[in-house]
């Protein structure tokens, strides 16, 4: 029921092998009491009372299409408060098939199902393949989720010993979905820097050749959902996120104004997220919010997210226009990959990696 899990130590370039529990190995013993390395601390663990019932905002995408430039305006506006004042926003009429998602989440259940030696070999190594990836030591308290990881953009960057054979059609199905997926990260980037007067295309030159990463988050039913988390809260380190998730079950909340907020599911939208990235090139006109999944006793929830923005090589930093005496600079410029390293170098912890990038006032 265990898997290994290497782990990269950017500080002085060493690399341990843990051994970690499958979680969906766990959950199917019906288990009476939680492994101790599961169990949150007081300040960490999920409220179990009712939270704040507030939704988050709906942008309608195919307004973007319309003829009316007073339609375009409107949802660009609504564009702009969403991911300035909220960080996310749930992405209906979006153009990707709905029978393309369906075939997404069918192929990650099928994926999810095979027996547990089938999927280990693909056991995760250096943030790709099956198991845990963001371990900084033996002791940290895990999360109650199973997760593959697979960069799918630029696809010479592939690793395709990680890449499934099986379900037969997996390859395929994840091929077509990051395409889409790209297009549409493109098209809110190019959005998003309208919105803020500058090219439409200035956000995307500025993140160089584009990178984008897939995780597929399994969270099996747990027994007690009030003492775990299936993710702790933090914000992602890409640009862009999109989000496929179960129709049916509530798992993903994000922090509002101090409150943790639940994302309803709407059949057929995508949840899109801010990340670092974005809040740096924007120089903090967008922000990452944070945000974490919880668990459930009953059911069972899938999610897959699609992680968009500057490649490795990439020098981030905040587009020169957006800098003035009223907005000086906030963050520092650097290359990406020493953020990828400074992302993996420690237990996700709310906000605190964009510390990095933070120019101290």
């Amino acid at each position: 029921m265990f898997n290994s899990t290497l782990v990269f130590n950017p500080s002085d370039g060493t690399s341990k092998r843990f051994s970690v529990p499958i979680v969906q190995e766990l959950a199917s013993q019906n288990l009476h009491s939680l492994p101790q390395r599961y169990i949150r601390s007081e300040a960490e663990r999920p409220n179990i009372f009712p939270l704040p019932h507030l939704d988050i905002p709906v942008i309608d995408m195919g307004m973007f299409l319309r003829d009316s430039d007073v339609c375009k305006q409107k949802e660009l506006g609504k564009l702009g408060i969403a991911c300035q004042e909220w960080g996310f926003f749930q992405a209906v009429n979006h153009r990707i098939p709905l029978s393309l998602m369906e075939r997404m989440k069918g192929i990650m259940r099928e994926f999810i199902q095979l027996p547990l030696e089938e999927k280990l070999k693909y056991e995760v190594q250096e943030l790709e393949g099956y198991g845990q990836a963001i371990l900084a030591s033996e002791d940290q308290i895990l999360d109650w989720a199973d997760a593959m990881y697979l960069t799918t953009l630029p696809p010479e960057n592939r690793k395709m010993n990680f890449w499934p054979t099986k379900p037969v059609d997996f390859r395929e199905v994840v091929e077509q979905y990051a395409v889409e997926i790209q297009k549409l990260g493109n098209t809110v980037l190019s959005l998003l820097s309208e919105n803020v007067g500058l090219k439409p295309d200035c956000f995307i030159n500025m993140c160089g050749e584009m990178a984008q990463v897939m995780r597929l988050n399994y969270y099996p039913p747990c027994p007690r959902p009030d003492l775990v988390l299936g993710i702790c809260p933090h914000s992602d380190g890409h640009g862009l996120t999109v989000l496929l998730q179960d129709d049916e079950t509530v798992g993903l909340q994000i922090c509002k104004d101090g409150e943790w907020i639940p994302v309803q599911p709407i059949p057929g939208a995508l949840v899109v997220n801010i990340g670092d990235m974005l809040e740096v090139i924007s120089n903090g006109i967008y922000k990452s919010i944070e945000h974490r999944a919880v668990t459930n006793m009953d059911r069972d929830r899938i999610s897959i997210a699609m992680f968009y923005g500057p490649g490795r090589e990439t020098e981030v930093g905040p587009a020169p226009e957006l800098i003035d005496e009223l907005h000086p600079c906030r963050y520092r410029r650097f290359i990406r990959a020493d953020y990828i390293r400074h992302f993996f170098s420690g237990r996700l912890d709310g906000k605190k990696k964009i510390e990095f990038a933070k120019i101290e006032s």
